[in-house]
């Protein structure tokens, strides 16, 4: 069913709850009087009456009068323009250079990215009012001084929050799909990442106005913020300490002034982030991520669409490098459908995202050959090269709400590929995008752009991100689980709109799935992968009836069908499926293979082909296997 739930609006979620509610009336009330009380009362409270010098309360004076006889409580008043104008504004500048400093690290390359987020580390060390003091004394006395050292204090604290927001952003799969798509780094930050990040940021911009206010009051007591003959709370406050023994009003209430106005933004900051489950940390430690690059290429082969030769993908690890793809090779035909299948962890998906130049660092990935199209598959910075893939290869993944920016309509997010590829002008590239929503068959077209991601079912998520990868005019589409938590029915659906677009366009598609039925019903060849390696390649028709690897035969037998004797255990296969760092020397199904034995686990058998379009690498091909039954 489709959701109709309407986006949440952060300001009302705040006002739901009792103490944001008073936050809220609080902060109004001293915003309000920040605008009022300096155009009510700046004049009177700049009267100078010598007849009415440093008095107590009275009723005339509420909080009693100054050294030049002016009304304490007017000019408090008056002063509440000034000083929450002035925490504003070196809060403006905490947050600009905070966002710019803290995204950087996504815009330069990995070498300067480190030594911007190690720059940020060490000013982080240093405590703010310090930090405040510091450059206090570099920029001069006086309220511009005042402002910018509040400010650049601030950057640091700042920049580390935006920095760890968008690294958790910038691995999400939409991100990747914007990237494969050729969107700049600078619109991938505005338009992908600084959305998905605005709630904690606005959360930390309300705290962080409060700590403003509080450390520019208090350079201002300390004679190097605000001089005469300007005035506000901090100035106030300094000059009733004067008089505390004659008039404890005179710094009684500017103190309380300030301590109200630091409450009212920090309990507004601290109630948004109960409100909407914002977390609000006292330090922050992430890391960037980088796209990584593929080596070692040879020339062009002209007579696949996609040719693959010994590809791999290692990560680095405490002891040794760990090689999750190990030596993958295959070709995939103009309009073929090849299907790769295994359980978690064979590395189907790594291969997948290599192919796709979507593997993020700390992950190398090298290839003897990477060629598309005829031409090598690099991660460059050349943007028409990265347009020109983002309309030839369509990537789709396996879950559609991570897929989709959360802060945008759908239209709009189609709409992009067509402006950023296409060359294609807003109105135009929207109406491309409805018609590519009305292709990929959602009934209402028009209606499902103009909503966000989560007011769609998950089988019509999965339809936009195919119309999405539709947008241009791709020659492979990479699905990467693409029915995973669908029903059968949903399922049946959307691979079957991925065939019809495949017989329509003559597209050649990558699929990948742990469901060998489905790779069977699907493609036209498949590849049996497990420990990153491929064990098994051969024509889908032929998987039931003519596999040859022990692997490939288990995972057959162990699929129920209708004829499945319902009296007996389930076959399974025994032990568990390895991980990349415990695969050893010998053969990758070695620990589970029932024939295995000392050769199988000592010398790694190679991928053979027979010439008929078949390839198997073991050294029992063909040898009868019977599968284990699962317990009762």
């Amino acid at each position: 069913m489709t959701s109709r739930s309407k986006r949440r609006n952060p300001f009302l979620a705040v006002l739901t709850t009792p103490s944001g509610m008073v936050a809220s009336m609080l902060l109004g009330l001293v915003l309000l009087t920040a605008v009022i009380a300096p155009m009510a009362f700046t004049d009177l409270a700049n009267e100078r009456n010598v007849s009415s010098i440093l008095q107590g309360p009275s009723a005339e004076h509420w909080a009693g009068t100054d050294a030049l006889g002016r009304d304490i409580l007017l000019r408090v008043a008056a002063a509440t323009g000034f000083s929450v104008g002035l925490a504003l504004l070196a809060t403006l500048i905490v947050v600009v250079g905070g966002v710019i400093l803290g995204t950087l690290p996504l815009l330069v390359n990995r070498r300067v990215g480190r030594m911007v987020t190690s720059l940020i580390n060490m000013a982080v060390a240093f405590p703010g009012l310090l930090l405040a003091l510091f450059f206090a004394v570099i920029f001069g006395v006086g309220t511009h001084g005042a402002v910018l050292a509040i400010g650049i204090a601030g950057i640091p604290a700042f920049a580390r929050l935006t920095q760890n927001l968008s690294a958790s952003i910038a691995g999400r799969d939409f991100v990747s799909a914007a990237r494969l798509a050729g969107v700049g780094r600078i619109r991938l930050i505005v338009r992908h990442v600084l959305p998905n990040i605005g709630e904690p940021l606005m959360v930390n911009t309300a705290i962080g106005a409060g700590s403003s206010l509080l450390a520019f009051s208090g350079l201002s007591f300390l004679g190097i913020g605000v001089q005469q003959p300007d005035y506000d709370w901090g100035r106030l406050l300094n000059e009733g300490l004067e008089g505390i023994y004659v008039n404890p009003m005179s710094a009684i209430v500017p103190g309380i002034a300030i301590v109200i106005a630091g409450l009212a933004f920090n309990l507004f900051g601290e109630a948004a982030a109960r409100a909407l489950g914002v977390t609000v940390p006292s330090r922050w430690h992430g890391k960037t991520v980088r796209a990584s690059e593929a080596e070692d290429e040879s020339e062009a082969n002209e007579s696949a669409l996609l040719s693959v030769r010994e590809l791999r993908v290692i990560f680095p690890a405490e002891k040794e490098p760990v090689e999750a793809v190990r030596g993958v090779s295959f070709d995939i035909k103009h309009g073929e459908a090849v299907g790769i299948v295994g359980e978690s962890g064979a590395g189907k998906s790594l291969t997948a995202l290599a192919i796709a130049q979507l593997v993020e660092r700390p992950g190398v990935v090298s290839a003897a050959r990477l060629q598309f199209e005829g031409k090598p598959l690099r991660s460059r910075k050349d943007a028409r090269w990265r347009r020109w893939l983002g309309t030839q290869l369509a990537v789709i993944f396996q879950d559609p709400m991570a897929s989709f920016t959360p802060t945008m309509r759908i239209g709009r997010q189609l709409a992009e590929i067509g402006e950023e590829h296409l060359g294609l002008r807003r109105r135009a590239a929207l109406k491309r995008a409805v018609d590519r929503l009305r292709d990929v068959r959602l009934r209402d077209p028009e209606r499902s752009a103009h909503q966000f991601p989560h007011e769609l079912s998950g089988g019509m998520r999965q339809r936009a991100m195919i119309g999405m990868g539709l947008m241009g005019s791709p020659s492979l589409i990479v699905a990467d689980e693409p029915t995973t938590a669908l029903d059968a029915t949903v399922q049946k659906q959307v691979l079957e709109l991925l065939a019809s677009i495949r017989e329509a366009d003559g597209v050649a598609m990558l699929l990948i799935s742990h469901d060998i039925t489905v790779i069977r019903n699907v493609c036209d060849r498949v590849l049996v992968m497990y420990g990153g390696v491929i064990v098994e390649d051969l024509p889908a028709s032929e998987l039931l009836t003519s596999a040859r690897h022990p692997y490939t035969r288990a995972l057959v037998e162990v699929v129920p069908d209708m004829e499945t004797d319902r009296e007996r255990p389930l076959p399974v296969i025994d032990g568990q499926a390895a991980s990349a760092s415990e695969v050893g020397v010998g053969c990758v199904f070695a620990a589970r293979c029932p024939l295995a034995d000392d050769h199988c686990r000592q010398s790694a058998p190679p991928l053979l082909d027979d010439q008929q379009g078949r390839r198997v690498a073991c050294w029992k091909v063909d040898t009868p296997v019977t599968t284990a039954g699962a317990a009762p």
